[in-house]
C-alpha cells in the first residue's frame, strides 16, 4: 500500500507561525523533505524516528535537483511511508509545488496541502505594511526577483498600476536593473519600496527608500523580499515618530510627501523565537 505525501508550509522561520495542522502532521511524520531557509525551531517538532533530508536549493550552493527531489518523494510514498515535503513560507508560492503535484498524480499517490504563512505575509506583518488599502492599493501581485530584473524568457512587465503592491520574492542584489524595469514599466520614482531581510528571525531588518534611490540600497542577508507600492508609506519604523501623524484621514486625499519623508532608513527588529 503506498503512503501519503504532504506538502506543508513551514511559514517564514517562526515555530509559533505554524498551523495547528501543520504541526500535528510533522509530529507523526515517517519521512521529511525540508528545504534549506525551514527553521531550526520547526525542525525541532519531527520526532526522532523520522528520516530527515535536506533537499533545500540555495543560490551559490551544491543542491539537489528538482527532479531528484521528484524521485524521493515517489520512492518513500511508493514504500508505504507517509511522506512530509515541507517548504519555506507557503507551499503553493515560488516552492515548486506544482512540479511535485503532477510527478506525484502521475505515480497514483494521494497528496495533501497544508497551507503556511507566506514570506510576503510575514515581512508585511514584520513592516507593518497592509498590502491592500481602500484608498492606496487595490491588487498585489507577486514576482520572481528574476522576472522582475528581466532574466527570464517570460520576463516582460508593462503597464503597472500605482494602485497595486508589488512583492518580489528572491530580488537579489540587482536593484539597479529591477528599479529601471519598474519605472520603465509605469511607476514612479518616487514609489516608495522596502527590503525586509530575514523575516521572523532575530537577524530581521527593513531598509526603506524609493525606487529612484533602489540602486542605492545595501545589500541585506538574504533571504530578503521587495515591497514595492504606495502602501510601502505605512510602514512602522521606531526612528520615523511624525509618521503616524502624516497619516491621517484627511491626508488620503491630498497625499503630500514631505521633503524628508522618504528619507532611506533602516529598523531593526527582534523577536523572541519559543520552540514547543
Amino acid at each position: 500500500m503506498k503512503g501519503k505525501v504532504y506538502l506543508v508550509g513551514a511559514g517564514p522561520g517562526d515555530p509559533e507561525l505554524l498551523t495547528l495542522k501543520a504541526v500535528r502532521i510533522l509530529r507523526s511524520a515517517e519521512v521529511v523533505l525540508h528545504d534549506d531557509l525551514v527553521g531550526p525551531g520547526v525542525l525541532d517538532i519531527i520526532p526522532k524516528t523520522a528520516q530527515v533530508h535536506n533537499v533545500g536549493k540555495r543560490c551559490g550552493r551544491q543542491s539537489m535537483k528538482q527532479s531528484e527531489i521528484n524521485d524521493l518523494l515517489v520512492k518513500f510514498a511508493s514504500l508505504g511511508s507517509d511522506v512530509v515535503r515541507l517548504k519555506g513560507g507557503d507551499p503553493l508560492i515560488f516552492g515548486r509545488a506544482g512540479e511535485e503535484l503532477e510527478v506525484l498524480r502521475h505515480a497514483g499517490i494521494t497528496v495533501e496541502i497544508i497551507p503556511g504563512v507566506s514570506s510576503a505575509q510575514a515581512a508585511a506583518a514584520a513592516a507593518q505594511i497592509p498590502v491592500t488599502h481602500r484608498e492606496l492599493a487595490s491588487s498585489i501581485v507577486f514576482l520572481a526577483g528574476h522576472h522582475a530584473q528581466g532574466q527570464s524568457a517570460d520576463g516582460v512587465i508593462e503597464h503597472l498600476s500605482p494602485k497595486t503592491t508589488y512583492a518580489v520574492y528572491m530580488p537579489g542584489y540587482g536593484y539597479a536593473t529591477m528599479s529601471a524595469r519598474l519605472i520603465t514599466a509605469g511607476l514612479s520614482r518616487e514609489t516608495p519600496c522596502a527590503i525586509v531581510s530575514q523575516v521572523a528571525t532575530p537577524g530581521e531588518r527593513v531598509y526603506r527608500t524609493t525606487l529612484g534611490e533602489l540602486a542605492a540600497a545595501p545589500q541585506l542577508p538574504a533571504p530578503t523580499l521587495l515591497f514595492v507600492g504606495e502602501v510601502v508609506r505605512m510602514a512602522e519604523h521606531a526612528t520615523l515618530e511624525s509618521e503616524a501623524a502624516w497619516w491621517t484621514p484627511e491626508s488620503l486625499a491630498d497625499r503630500t510627501v514631505p521633503s524628508d519623508f522618504l528619507t532611506p532608513d533602516f529598523v531593526t527588529r527582534e523577536p523572541v523565537l519559543r520552540g514547543d
